[in-house]
């Protein structure tokens, strides 16, 4: 259990209930408490992020309420957990959309903050008692491996290349009793001519790094992650305000590892494999050029038009392989499209011609990025879509 949540179990007496009200709502609720003139006229008005305390007859502090403003984030807990002095917590006035497990986790995002290279705070959490009814252990569960993403994603990429993005998933796999192979070298250039075409300009060797966890008689679900650790553009070069948040040209293959570490957390009635293209797009006298021709995986020859359209290449070989098997389910994860007009859509339809017997593909293209941040989302990496990945194999494959 997160250090910010106490578990069900733990006596909540004396926890400090906390309200949460809209802008709309606000005047009305104060009204009706205790004390609730003298927060009005400290200038509480429901504004979004606002916190108050109210205070009890002897002056002590009664309870907080924050602030939701008029929108329906359902992170908006994750504000409180910011800001409120160490102390045990419960929750009070809540709306649905932003309590029960919405509260739960958002809590615990809001203590997430990217350590590697400078020390924490070491202060005391403000710490929620688990609300009525969720499932702690779950909760637990989806914010660490959203921390795994955010972490990889954030790992700047002199400490996150091929190498590093490996280790990463053998790390997981031993948590989980996966097993884990990984193909480089001459094997690569075999096998998957464009994931090794993508990573010959770099002196970082490119790999496809494969995790499966699950019995072979469970139906299959692939996930294929790009792994880019850092894209350059190649020799059509990045300008450098888009080469500048490279590093999280990952975020994909940490997209992955966060949604596979959660489905093997939840022991899911699935046989799981994950492939990672994992390679650095560089420059160099052996990077590939513009106007070269490497034959695919699948055996399609492809002509290279822009060396910053790596990303496709890279899930191209990934997905003829994941293809072969035919799995239940096929997703695949790319960030950044290359291209200001209809990228995403473009990318999706070269990859389309390497996926012929899987029945059900989708392809994600995502930010991997927060650049306008809010309550429990800092500014910086993000596995988007990982949550809503996982509510699906959960509906689809849990017990």
């Amino acid at each position: 259990m997160h250090a910010s949540l106490a578990r069900a179990r733990q006596s909540a007496q004396g926890a400090i209930p906390l309200h949460a009200v809209s802008a709309a709502d606000a005047a009305g609720w104060l009204a009706a408490q205790k004390h609730g003139a003298l927060i009005k006229a400290s200038g509480f008005a429901g504004a979004e992020g606002a916190l108050a305390a109210l205070p009890d007859t002897k002056g002590a502090i009664a309870a907080w309420v924050l602030g939701l403003g008029e929108s329906r984030d359902a992170f908006a807990l994750a504000a409180a957990a910011e800001k409120l002095p160490a102390g045990l917590y419960r929750l009070g006035d809540v709306p649905d959309w932003c309590g029960g497990a919405n509260a739960a986790l958002a809590w615990t995002m809001g203590g997430y903050g990217f350590s590697r290279y400078r020390k924490s705070k070491n202060h005391p959490l403000a710490r929620l008692v688990l609300p009525s009814g969720v499932d702690g252990e779950e909760v637990s569960r989806i914010a660490e491996h959203l921390f795994l993403g955010g972490d990889l994603v954030n790992t700047p990429a002199n400490d996150m290349g091929p190498a590093e993005l490996e280790a990463a998933a053998r790390a997981l796999a031993r948590r989980h009793g996966a097993k884990v192979r990984v193909i480089s070298a001459a094997a690569l250039k075999r096998g998957y001519p464009l994931i090794a075409a993508v990573g010959q300009g770099s002196d970082r060797a490119p790999r496809l790094i494969e995790l499966v966890w699950g019995t072979a008689r469970a139906p299959k679900v692939t996930l294929v992650g790009k792994g880019v650790c850092f894209d350059t553009g190649g020799l059509d070069l990045k300008p450098s305000s888009a080469m500048l948040t490279m590093k999280k040209d990952m975020g994909g293959a940490a997209c992955v590892l966060a949604v596979a570490g959660m489905a093997m957390g939840a022991k899911l009635k699935l046989r799981l494999r994950v492939l990672i293209p994992a390679v650095e797009n560089s420059v160099s006298g052996r990077a590939m050029r513009p106007g070269d021709v490497f034959e695919s995986r699948k055996g399609l020859t492809v002509e290279i038009g822009n060396t910053d359209a790596e990303g496709r290449l890279v899930l191209a070989d990934a997905l003829a392989d994941a293809d072969t098997e035919a799995p239940g389910l096929l997703i695949d994860l790319n960030n950044n499209p290359a291209y200001n007009l209809a990228g995403a859509i473009t990318a999706a339809l070269f990859l389309n011609r390497f996926v012929e017997k899987t029945k059900n593909w989708v392809h994600l293209d995502i930010p991997a990025w927060i650049d306008r941040p809010r309550p429990g989302r800092p500014l910086g990496g993000e596995v988007n879509a990982a949550r809503a990945l996982y509510a699906l194999l959960k509906e689809r494959y849990g017990r």
